[in-house]
């Protein structure tokens, strides 16, 4: 049986209670447990399952032992850095990775709303001091349509026109980012699911990124590349965590969507006009034009 048909037959509660006592049993040894030194922010739709199902394959960098991603930055916070500490593997497997490969493991997760949530940066700079940071981007045209689906498909959308829904974001998002600032407490469900167009505005999220944890610390890469060219990308990932290509790596892409409602042209046109000017600033990022405007 494949661990993806077990998984399936496995009743929700039951996968609830063994999550929950996992997560308590790594709360209670959070003393003994590793930090990440890698955060895969984003952007949502942009191939991150991908790249951390690859990360999760070299020896040296260890993923979270339930989830991928945790979470904390953004909508846990309040949990506390027991909580947070407690999804990742102990110091003791960490030291035993060592010993094998003769490297310092990286322990690492995904949530891509990291990269969204107004407080995420500033909170992961100040509680990871040195974290290093990957954001995939791809084009944001595409990745709207696609956030629309997986949210609709998700039961979280309930606007399944995808040009009514763009059209209703604007009013979705009036003031949310400016109260989620004011008040740290505050979970806001249109901004982390229905923000369509705002995602794709890339660097208008890197540049606040980078003022927090430092611009060398910021790794950007256009999915476009990563699918194309796995082993180029990945190539450079492991540059910029300053570790070896060890062992045998498979590429794949995962978490792709259909599209059960369409685009019209004019909507393409028109939001293709709209990320113009955001995505020649990201050119900067990616050190050339984004693979979507060749």
């Amino acid at each position: 049986m494949s661990q993806r048909s077990l998984s399936e037959r496995i009743p929700s509660q039951l996968k609830a209670v063994v999550g929950h006592s996992t997560r308590t049993f790594g709360r209670l040894t959070a003393a003994s447990r590793i930090l990440p030194g890698l955060l895969i922010c984003g952007g949502q739709r942009c191939g991150t399952t991908s790249l951390y199902r690859a990360l999760a394959q070299h020896p040296a960098i260890l993923k979270p032992v339930f989830h991928k991603g945790v979470h904390y930055f953004d909508t846990g916070y309040d949990k506390g850095m027991a909580w947070y500490r407690g999804h990742f593997p102990t110091q003791a497997a960490a030291r035993r990775i060592a010993d094998h490969t003769g490297l310092a493991p990286i322990g690492f997760e995904s949530s891509p709303y990291y990269l969204y949530h107004p407080l995420a940066a500033e909170r992961f700079a100040r509680d990871l001091p040195g974290v290093k940071v990957i954001v995939l981007v791809r084009d944001p045209v595409e990745r709207a349509w696609s956030h629309h689906a997986h949210e609709v498909a998700r039961g979280f959308e309930p606007i399944g026109d995808f040009e009514e829904a763009v059209a209703a974001e604007e009013a979705r998002l009036h003031g949310k980012e400016e109260r989620l600032r004011a008040d740290p407490s505050l979970y806001d469900f249109d901004h982390q699911h229905h923000a369509y167009t705002a995602r794709g505005r890339y660097a208008d999220f890197l540049e606040p990124l980078a003022e927090q944890v430092g611009r060398d610390k910021v790794l950007v890469l256009d999915s476009g590349e990563f699918f194309s060219r796995p082993e180029d990308a990945f190539e450079r990932v492991l540059r910029f965590l300053g570790l070896p290509w060890l062992g045998e790596f498979a590429f794949a892409r995962h978490n792709a969507r259909g599209r059960p409602s369409p685009m019209s042209a004019a909507l393409r046109e028109q939001l293709t006009e709209h990320f113009g000017p955001y995505d020649e600033r990201l050119a900067d990022w990616l050190g050339g034009v984004p693979s979507w405007r060749r």
